[in-house]
C-alpha cells in the first residue's frame, strides 16, 4: 500500500503542462513500473491516468522505447484496449512479450490476453487519481 501511495504522490506532483523535471515518456514509465506481476493495462489506461485521454499513441510511442530505459519498465504487460499484444513487435524477439506474460502465469491465445477484463489494472483507480 505504501507503494501505491508513494508512486501516485509522484505523479500527482506533475503539474496538467507537464511542466516539471519529468517528460511525458517519464510520466508513462513510472506508470508502468507500478503495474503487479501478472495483471495488464491498456495504453489508453496510462494515458487517461495521466489526463490526456487521447494520448493512447502516445503512450505507444513510449512503451516502443522502454527496453532501454533503467530501472525497467514492464512493458510486457501494457497491451491495447482489448487485450491485444498489439506492441509485441517491438521487441526484440517478437514471442517475448507472451513468453514474459505467460511467465507471470497469464494466459494468452492469439496474442490476445485470455480473461483480459478479470487481469485489467486500471492504473487511475489504483493510484487514486
Amino acid at each position: 500500500m505504501a507503494t501505491k501511495k508513494k508512486a501516485a504522490d509522484k505523479l500527482k506532483s506533475i503539474k496538467p503542462s507537464g511542466k516539471k523535471e519529468e517528460s511525458f515518456f517519464e510520466m508513462v514509465y513510472e506508470i508502468a513500473r507500478q503495474i503487479p506481476r501478472g495483471r495488464v493495462t491498456s495504453y489508453g489506461a496510462i494515458a487517461n491516468c495521466l489526463g490526456t485521454k487521447l494520448s493512447a499513441r502516445m503512450v505507444g510511442w513510449a512503451m516502443n522505447g522502454a527496453g532501454r530505459i533503467k530501472p525497467k519498465v514492464p512493458a510486457h504487460r501494457v497491451v491495447n484496449r482489448m487485450g491485444i499484444l498489439s506492441g509485441k513487435h517491438h521487441f526484440e524477439d517478437p514471442g517475448a512479450m507472451e513468453r514474459l506474460l505467460k511467465k507471470e502465469g497469464i494466459k494468452v491465445k492469439d496474442d490476445t490476453v485470455v480473461d483480459f477484463k478479470n487481469l485489467f489494472w486500471d492504473p487511475a483507480e489504483e493510484l487514486g487519481f
